[in-house]
């Protein structure tokens, strides 16, 4: 009886076949990509996923997280190719690191804090040290995802007050907050504003506040 093949032989294949694919003789298309024109694929493919988790079957999920971690592994293969580059191993290592090191109650026999999360962010502290909270928030991200982060980020903070009460006493949960979400579009299409635009202004105004007042220790405000 053949043995199985052991666990991540097929990430050992997959960087394989991205290597030949890479090099002489091998695709030219893919030879010629670089971090900037991959990016596009890389946005595609993480909302593939995500449409996969909430809409598709385990088959599916299955073939959007390779198509995703076939990113993964082209970019480190294009940056390997540069002279102070990085390749496969080292993006592997440094997340494995990164997990070790804010994860000290489960490697380092640390009591769990009571707040996991306010413990991730002291010791993320420690690595990046930054000057305000909220540095490291892409600006890139969709408008929602970003207001998000930053209302997150602020109050973890102690920089804003957790919002978001029921509005005449209905329920916040997914379907109603979703409606509400809806109607506010719906709202902003009668209106002929754009709410993309409108919630990255908001957003950007609370950012402003928030680094403001970060030095004093005040609240940033809605």
């Amino acid at each position: 009886m053949t043995p199985d093949p052991p666990d991540g032989s097929g990430l050992l294949e997959l960087v394989a076949v991205m290597d030949r694919l890479r090099s002489p003789g091998g695709c030219p298309w893919d030879a010629r990509q670089t971090h900037a024109s991959l990016l596009r694929y890389l946005v595609e493919e993480s909302y593939e996923v995500v449409d996969a988790v909430e809409n598709g079957t385990r088959e599916e999920l299955r073939d959007e997280l390779g198509d995703l971690l076939l990113q993964v592994v082209f970019h480190a293969r294009v940056a390997a190719e540069s002279e102070e580059g990085f390749d496969i191993d080292d993006v592997a290592g440094a997340i494995v690191a990164k997990l070790v090191r804010r994860h000290p109650h489960v490697f380092a026999g640390e009591v769990a804090a009571e707040d996991l999360q306010a413990r991730w962010d002291a010791i993320k502290a420690t690595e990046k040290p930054r000057e305000s909270v909220l540095d490291g928030i892409p600006l890139q991200l969709p408008a929602l995802a970003r207001a998000d982060k930053v209302l997150g980020r602020l109050q973890r903070a102690g920089l804003a007050e957790p919002t978001g009460a029921p509005v005449g006493g209905e329920p916040v949960d997914e379907e109603a907050v979703g409606e509400r979400l809806l109607e506010l579009v719906r709202v902003a299409h009668a209106a002929g504003v754009d709410p993309e635009a409108a919630l990255r202004t908001a957003t950007r105004r609370l950012e402003r506040t928030a680094r403001e007042r970060e030095s004093s220790g005040g609240p940033a405000g809605g």
